[in-house]
């Protein structure tokens, strides 16, 4: 098919959201991106899909950040901590206001903590030992703990999973089960609440109020100066659909570019085809352990068995270059490295270990419903080739397509399988979103605090305990070797190896920070 068809066939679609793009002054510095997912979920602490992340970098700001080196650097405000490592005082910087013209207060930096620590798998560790969380004045904040919590500032100035990003005092204090309905933060871009179309778009405009740190921007931390006018994001499911409007000029971005139409690009001295950064994605496959059949250890423990590794890569990719075959729940090649448990996943698989196991459970064939997204680049694959492994194994597998946000609200329900529930689906997580205990969602063991599946498991909670009051690099790693060993004997997750997707941009941006994270700050557009 040729490009001009491929476009005419799309003109129904392109008719809307470029003329959404194309909306406001011609002279305004308009960046258009198509993301790995449509935003339709807006609170970034009811969820932690990685598009209503990106959102709340876009709109809210934080404390502290990880700079490019992955130190702890002020944000919002300045910290000390006293000798003994359990008194932290946040003081917020001059300058800072929301949206709606309110400036920052403690008060509202307590709210949102609060409501992060309701939900956040670090959070909730954090405030297990909170002696006490107040506002002393305006702009100090004085965190008390009961117990030295050694991770502490890389907790709560992590970039990813659920950064306790800071909202009004008003709007934080929704049930941490509940939505926010206002959506207004303090950070550099505001959002167009009225342009906001799930399934087409969202679009988002500089905030002219907001004052940058005086520090170079240094990964999410120093000055987020803002050099565009608005940034719009397109929703396009159809991947090639994608490729040929970021050849013509009518996007500026790709975020997760499909490894297998690279090639489509090659030649074209617009485009540049790059990793955002060094460490990609873990990708694995999460079971509820609240229902049959996988409320059975036993069971899980077949699943494991009858999954290999590769071919889910080579599916999920296309090329070896962008995957890595890897057993370590804590990343190969990292501090924390353990295989333990993951013998079969990175060889063949043993289905004929698994299905003798499904014989000692007793598995009487209850339906798996697995959740099948069918419009993300990152998350097509991995249930398609799974089901293959699990049907291999004798599961009676009921695969269930549906769009990837359609996914993340039915992940969040608690209901059988039969009433709306589920049984299995697969996610990714950015290494650094998974490379200690600490902050891994995957190894919260709460039950039903816990993240989605909602394993009740005291003794990874205890290892957990371990790892924080851990004081040597040495403890540690005897810590994490044991929640390795652990997670796989219990089945947590099923680890499916590591990969980078590329991104594609057109080379009329520039200056985009390398962060796992895209962001939106820094970057500027020339002229085509």
């Amino acid at each position: 098919m040729t490009h001009s068809k491929t476009l005419s066939m799309k003109a129904g679609l392109f008719a809307s959201v470029f003329a959404l793009a194309a909306g406001g002054a011609l002279a305004e510095t308009t960046v258009t991106a198509v993301m790995h997912s449509d935003l339709r979920v807006l609170d970034p602490v009811i969820t932690t899909a990685h598009i209503t992340r990106d959102h709340a970098y876009m709109i809210y700001d934080v404390l502290v950040a990880e700079d490019e080196t992955g130190k702890i650097q002020p944000q919002m405000a300045d910290v000390t901590a006293s000798d003994d490592g359990l008194t932290y005082t946040f003081t917020l910087r001059d300058g800072l206001k929301f949206h709606d013209g309110a400036p920052v207060t403690g008060a509202d930096v307590v709210a949102s903590l609060q409501r992060w620590g309701k939900r956040d798998t670090g959070g909730q560790m954090i405030m297990d030992v909170t002696a006490s969380l107040e506002a002393k004045d305006d702009k100090t904040v004085v965190w008390t703990l009961s117990a030295p919590f050694g991770p502490f500032l890389e907790t709560v100035g992590k970039q990813s999973a659920l950064p306790p990003f800071i909202m009004p005092a008003r709007i934080a204090q929704t049930p941490a089960d509940q939505a926010i309905q206002e959506h207004i933060g303090s950070g550099p871009f505001k959002f167009v609440t009225e342009e906001f179309q799930p399934g087409v778009g969202a679009t988002y405009v500089k905030n002219e109020d907001y004052v940058p740190r005086s520090e170079p921007a240094s990964g999410y931390a120093g000055g987020k100066v803002v050099n565009v006018d608005k940034v719009r994001w397109l929703t396009m499911p159809d991947s090639q659909t994608a490729v040929n409007a970021l050849q013509s000029g009518d996007i500026d971005l790709i975020e997760s570019m499909p490894v297998d139409l690279i090639p489509l690009l090659e030649g074209d001295d617009t485009v540049a085809v790059e990793k955002r950064a060094a460490f990609g994605f873990q990708t694995m496959g999460r079971m509820n352990f609240k229902h049959p059949p996988f409320d059975n250890p036993k069971i899980r423990q077949a699943a494991l068995l009858a999954m290999s590794q590769e071919p889910v890569l080579a599916a999920l990719t296309a090329s070896p270059e962008y995957y890595q075959v890897c057993g370590a729940i804590f990343g190969c090649g990292t501090r924390l490295e353990s295989t333990t448990g993951t013998e079969t996943l990175t060889a063949a698989g043993n289905p004929e270990a698994a299905k003798k196991l499904l014989e000692e459970a007793g598995y009487d064939g209850t339906p798996v419903v697995l959740m099948q997204p069918t419009e993300a680049p990152t998350l097509k694959a991995q249930p398609v080739v799974a089901a293959q492994q699990l049907r291999a194994a004798g599961f009676n597998v009921d695969m269930q397509p549906m769009d990837w946000q359609t996914l993340v609200t039915r992940r969040a329900s608690m209901e059988a399988p039969a009433n709306g529930g589920w049984n299995m689906f697969f996610t990714n997580w950015q290494m650094s979103e998974v490379a200690n205990p600490v902050i891994s969602v995957m190894l919260n063991g709460r039950g039903d605090t816990a993240w989605f599946g909602w394993p009740d498991d005291p003794k990874i909670e205890e290892l957990r305990k371990e790892f924080i009051a851990a004081t040597t690099p040495e403890a540690q790693k005897a810590a994490a070797d044991k929640i390795q060993a652990h997670a796989m004997e219990t089945v947590s997750y099923v680890p499916l190896g590591e990969y980078n997707f590329p991104q594609a941009r057109r080379t009329v941006l520039t200056d985009m920070a390398p962060t796992p994270v895209p962001v939106f700050w820094g970057l500027k557009k020339s002229e085509e």
